[in-house]
């Protein structure tokens, strides 16, 4: 597996990263155990969870998978998150002292570590004022408490303003951004990509499929049923299936993945991952799976090399849609110069 430095620190992890969201809801703690041995065994050193991924549940799964496989601290790269309620108190939420004191005690303590390598702020706090945030954050770099931290589903403007604000108040700066992105939502190149390139700020994509979409598992028009995601909850979160089969735009990418599967001779996951982890400004792509078998199927894109011409076809296909101000063509062309000048 390929290595990268992780944003800007001389931290190097694995170019695809593990991520635990479905430990302790739709894996099992023998599974989730297992799934952490295969990633190990195939070269993954970049651990992702959060503390309220099963309300604590996964944390304390990794933890426990950490006390029992010796040295495997030492040579991975764990990376947490708080933002989210984690109980029914007015101060069990948000990115405030308050808040993220407890949070950074209850995650070191259920992921049995005396430092986390990567903290994340899962979401924006508009109540809390982000010196207070960078502040807290800055002086757990100090206390050692964590190595880095970075952010989690920040606009392109509010992760620009974190950067400068703690440039200006001499903080420890920023390392990473951990956003939505895939074949199928590709919005955050508009501003997001470019914030993150602007800074130095390495992207951790989470939902590199999509919810599902991109492995090819669900089919044009048929509700989907059994154990997969949707078919559990057809209207779950951004995925929810009646919004994307209606989208024509849907079927364009999966038809444009298929095909190139096919041709590669690889799954539809693989191809998709493979186009996103060489994305501009991307560190580790976060691979979530419930099982061995979706495990080991996305590991095998790590292998796969697609041609500049499929990846021209993907980018085609996927291409985000937008107005004709500020992102179509013309809008573009003038945020741009000629060297050489003149008309």
């Amino acid at each position: 597996m390929d290595l990268r430095t992780l944003g800007n620190s001389g931290t190097i992890v694995s170019a695809f990263a593990l991520g635990t969201m479905t430990f302790g809801a739709e894996a099992d703690e023998p599974t989730s155990h297992a799934i952490l041995d295969r990633y190990v065994e195939a070269g993954g050193t970049l651990i992702d969870t959060a503390d309220v991924y099963s309300t604590g549940t996964s944390e304390s799964i990794i933890g426990r998978w950490l006390s029992r496989n010796h040295g495997a601290r030492d040579r991975l790269v764990i990376a947490t998150k708080a933002r989210f309620p984690m109980g029914d108190g007015s101060n069990d939420l948000g990115l405030s002292r308050t808040h993220l004191r407890k949070a950074l005690d209850d995650s070191l303590r259920r992921l049995d570590v005396d430092h986390i390598d990567l903290y994340q702020m899962h979401a924006w706090d508009y109540l809390t004022p982000l010196e207070e945030t960078l502040r807290f954050l800055d002086d757990a770099v100090t206390a050692g408490k964590i190595g880095y931290y970075g952010f989690s589903n920040y606009l392109g403007w509010q992760l620009t303003k974190a950067v400068a604000v703690a440039d200006a108040y001499g903080f420890v700066a920023p390392v990473t951004l951990q956003p939505q992105y895939s074949l199928l939502v590709r919005g955050i190149e508009h501003e997001i990509v470019p914030a993150a390139l602007d800074s130095g700020i390495g992207l951790l994509p989470w939902s590199p499929l999509a919810g599902g979409w991109l492995s090819g598992k669900y089919r044009r028009n048929e509700a989907p049923t059994g154990a997969t995601r949707l078919g559990e909850n057809p209207k779950r979160g951004m995925e929810a299936f009646d919004a994307r089969n209606a989208d024509p735009h849907t079927w364009d990418v999966i038809d444009a993945v298929q095909a190139v599967a096919d041709e590669a001779g690889a799954s539809m996951s693989q191809v998709a991952l493979a186009w996103l982890v060489d994305r501009p400004a991307v560190s580790s792509v976060i691979l979530g799976a419930r099982t061995l078998e979706q495990l080991d199927d996305n590991l095998a894109a790590a292998d796969l090399e697609l041609t500049d011409e499929q990846r021209i076809r993907l980018d085609e296909a996927s291409t985000p849609r937008t107005e004709v101000y500020p992102y179509g063509p013309q809008a573009v062309a003038q945020r741009h110069r000629k060297r050489e000048g003149g008309r």
